[in-house]
């Protein structure tokens, strides 16, 4: 094989694994992040700390190159993903799978570091991750699986740090859930009327034309849950302060969003993941 072949088949698994566009990885790492910061009052263990960060990377990896594959025969037919590895040939689907199994090894090989708890756990991250992609050709609401794959970290991140689940991570899981349905269906406005061609189901295609005001409504969930959350870790006001942000943040995407252009509702989804940081950082500001 010549160099140029070779660095070709590398970019291409670049590519599978989505690390040229690394606003997913954020989206799963900060949740994951909240996690750790409340399950351990601002001073998460370096080693907990080091495997959520290399997990949400390689699991992130790992969830795209399983989509791809579930979605190797309709990406061809839609604009934006029409030139993935699988839609173009680069990368055969038997490559695709041994490769996601082997990104699975290695995101349970860093698990093994935890406790047996955490390890348990994990069995659930690797089955959410690879029942997605498949769930939008049956219901509507692929989004929430998303979604639960995502937050799936959340109860990890406090297994991993309190060998427990306490019932305010569940609030949590709750809070990413209701995050990935905004930002998702945000994603899936980009991509609704190749969907419509294609047979693709999704929450934009069922939203139709009320999916500005569902993704409002949404919006304003999530802050009310985020304030609960506040009040029920006495949380001070530097992370309140984060959730004005995240509000003024919110309505921003609303206006990009105000004519449905396919582009701006995905530049919509990908400025999603500041929302997550700016959490973050409050949480972070509060405990420091």
């Amino acid at each position: 094989m010549s160099s140029a072949s070779s660095n070709s088949k590398v970019n291409a698994y670049i590519q599978l694994m989505r690390l040229d566009k690394p606003v997913g990885i954020y989206l799963v790492l900060w949740p994951a992040l909240w996690a750790l910061w409340l399950a351990a009052e601002g001073k998460p263990p370096g080693l907990v700390l080091l495997v959520f960060i290399l997990g949400a990377i390689i699991m992130r990896s790992a969830g795209c190159v399983i989509n791809d594959y579930a979605d190797r025969h309709w990406d061809g037919e839609v604009a934006r993903t029409c030139h993935r590895p699988l839609a173009t040939g680069i990368i055969s689907p038997k490559q695709a799978l041994v490769f996601f199994v082997l990104l699975c090894l290695i995101g349970f090989s860093l698990v093994l570091l935890l406790n047996p708890f955490t390890i348990f756990l994990s069995l659930g991250a690797v089955a959410l991750a690879a029942l997605y992609p498949f769930t939008k050709r049956f219901t509507h609401w692929p989004q929430l699986f998303l979604g639960a794959a995502f937050a799936w970290a959340i109860p990890m991140g406090f297994a991993a740090v309190q060998n427990q689940i306490p019932n305010q991570a569940w609030l949590l899981f709750a809070i990413v859930l209701v995050w990935t349905l905004i930002y998702d269906t945000l994603y899936a406005m980009a991509d609704r009327e190749d969907d419509l061609k294609v047979g693709i189901k999704s929450t934009a295609v069922l939203f139709g034309d009320y999916d500005r005001l569902i993704i409002g409504m949404l919006q304003g969930l999530m802050l009310g849950l985020l304030v609960w959350l506040g009040l029920l870790y006495a949380l001070s006001l530097i992370y309140y302060l984060s959730l004005v942000a995240v509000a003024v943040m919110f309505g921003y995407h609303q206006w990009m969003i105000k004519d449905r252009d396919p582009l701006m509702c995905f530049e919509a989804f990908k400025l999603n993941h500041w929302a997550g940081l700016v959490v973050l950082i409050g949480l972070v500001l509060h405990y420091w």
